[in-house]
């Protein structure tokens, strides 16, 4: 695996942002800006970890714009019409769930799995590449900057080829956009391309890459998903085990997921763009809720 060697620190800050759909990405930025309007920054963390949609929402805080106006654009957003759209969101989401579970089950560890969603996706893919470009082109209008920050920011990847894991930064040769394009293609439409390479999500290794922030003192992991994980508990690719490692390897380590604010969408139907305002609404409040416990921690 590309994994950057762990580093040897007690006051250096990692926030790790794990993916979670349209919802688990507003609900982050709406976290981040209740933080903030409740003076804790969140934004000038040494390290910013980003898997999915949490690669997303690292791009974008890291990219300059105030938080505040991170999350002003996300409860703007226009809602559906009417209920009619909503419904094949949530069947296509469904049907990528059962898609992607059936991989899961036939597979007899993480690297098989890895493998076996690889070559899922890649049969996918069609000549003429056109899912990736139309992807490239929906993560960049996504992002208020489309090179890397000065920040140090890790985006995880599988490589489809090899079901291998690969870490991307600033020092990778491929450019920010496809970085995130890469973290969030699910497979489902096939791969993402970029040169001759092909990408999946860097969930597919685990669902918030926690560990990518191994050697850093203070580690806060923003998990829409509560930590959950779809593999077998025997695979340790849960957010439990994760911690686990960090704690032993001397690093201080705080969880936050969501409350009941945020709406009950981090199932199935976090793949819908229809949560994203009532996900970012309740990370706020509860960002600003959680300021003075945090605080303590971060500042």
């Amino acid at each position: 695996m590309s994994t950057p060697e762990p580093r040897t620190t007690t006051n250096d800050r990692a926030l790790v942002l794990a993916g979670a759909g349209a919802a688990g990405n507003a609900w982050e930025l709406g976290l981040v800006a209740g933080l903030a309007a409740a003076g804790v920054d969140l934004t000038d963390a040494d390290l910013v970890v980003g898997t999915s949609a949490g690669s997303t929402a690292a791009a974008q805080i890291t990219s300059g714009a105030r938080p505040a106006d991170l999350y002003a654009a996300v409860v703007a957003e226009a809602p559906p019409a009417g209920p009619g759209p909503a419904r094949p969101a949530r069947a296509t989401s469904q049907s990528f769930m059962d898609w992607s579970d059936t991989i899961i089950a036939s597979s007899a560890d993480p690297s098989d799995m890895r493998r076996r969603m690889g070559a899922a996706a890649l049969a996918k893919d069609t000549a003429d590449d056109e899912s990736t470009r139309r992807w490239r082109e929906t993560v960049a209008a996504r992002l208020p900057r489309r090179d890397w920050p000065a920040r140090l920011v890790r985006i995880a990847v599988v490589d489809a080829r090899t079901g291998e894991p690969v870490v991307l930064d600033r020092d990778s040769g491929i450019d920010l956009v496809d970085a995130v394009a890469a973290s969030t293609s699910n497979g489902f439409a096939g791969t993402y391309g970029v040169g001759e390479r092909r990408f999946i999500n860097g969930g597919y290794r685990r669902n918030e890459n926690a560990d990518l922030a191994a050697g850093y003192g203070r580690v806060l992991v923003l998990s829409p998903f509560g930590g959950r994980t779809r593999h077998p508990l025997a695979w340790r690719t849960d957010l439990a085990a994760q911690v686990a490692e960090l704690r032993a390897g001397g690093s201080s380590v705080e969880v936050v997921v969501p409350d009941a604010s945020a709406g009950d969408v981090f199932d199935a139907r976090a793949m819908d763009p229809s949560t994203r305002p009532q996900a970012a609404r309740g990370g706020y409040e509860q960002g600003r809720a959680l300021a003075g416990r945090l605080a303590t921690f971060w500042v």
